[in-house]
């Protein structure tokens, strides 16, 4: 391949990188704005009925694990972008900084609502195991993808800190996941719901460990530039 077709080559590869964060974040809008949506009832004293009375009760996980989750998803979708990572390296660090914290909370809030609210019916033992083991994995791997970075296995750090993003996106696959009884009108039972929220979870694990094992046999090209073809002499034969 000469430098002509080797430069686009690369540009396609960042070009789609680019387009990565913008996927992610379409991918956020349900819980986000579902989100939104539950601080506004807590904060504006909406009437309290069966279905968020656990939440006014004790507000104050559920918040952590909103504005967490807010920040995590967002913030966290732009440290995919190739491009971005490798022109501006301080400022995926500063990310990482503010994500950690997030995604930790995330994950506890998590796992603290699973065993102490009073869920409802349909979420059964079932779906609170599979809070606790997901919740549970986002903040080791959260840990751990730290623990690498700080002794730059940087290949390792990004393996590990895509399966926890994967884990914190869950919601928005389970959106998708649930769409069979939206568009049907009913409610899942305990077994749909246990198939649902698993399905979410798992779906985005096997992405993140695909694009894993694809950027470990394709290495990300380094950019380059490409200069201009050096200009013909002009002096003339004497």
């Amino acid at each position: 391949m000469n430098a002509a077709g080797l430069g686009r080559t690369i540009n396609h590869v960042m070009n789609r990188s680019r387009l990565v964060p913008y996927g992610l974040i379409a991918l956020s809008f349900v819980p986000v704005v579902a989100g939104a949506f539950r601080v506004t009832e807590l904060a504006s004293g909406a009437p309290v009925d069966d279905a968020n009375a656990r939440f006014f009760a004790q507000p104050l996980p559920v918040v952590l694990h909103i504005i967490g989750a807010t920040v995590y998803c967002l913030l966290g979708a732009f440290q995919f972008d190739a491009v971005l990572r490798r022109r501006r390296p301080r400022r995926h660090r500063l990310a990482g900084r503010v994500l950690i914290p997030c995604g930790l909370a995330v994950a506890l809030t998590g796992i603290w609502m699973a065993v102490f609210y009073d869920l409802p019916p349909v979420d059964g033992l079932g779906v609170m195991v599979l809070r606790l083991v997901f919740g549970g994995t986002m903040a080791l791997a959260i840990v751990w993808g730290f623990a690498c970075v700080r002794r730059r296995d940087f290949t390792a750090h990004r393996a590990w800190m895509m399966r926890a993003y994967a884990i914190g996106l869950g919601a928005g696959t389970q959106a998708f996941t649930h769409l069979p009884w939206l568009v049907s009108g009913n409610v899942p039972d305990e077994r749909g719901r246990f198939v649902a929220m698993a399905a979410g979870w798992l779906i985005n694990l096997a992405v993140a460990e695909w694009f894993i094992r694809r950027s470990r046999r394709r290495p990300a090209p380094a950019l380059v530039t490409a200069r201009p073809p050096a200009p013909a002499s002009s002096t003339l034969p004497g």
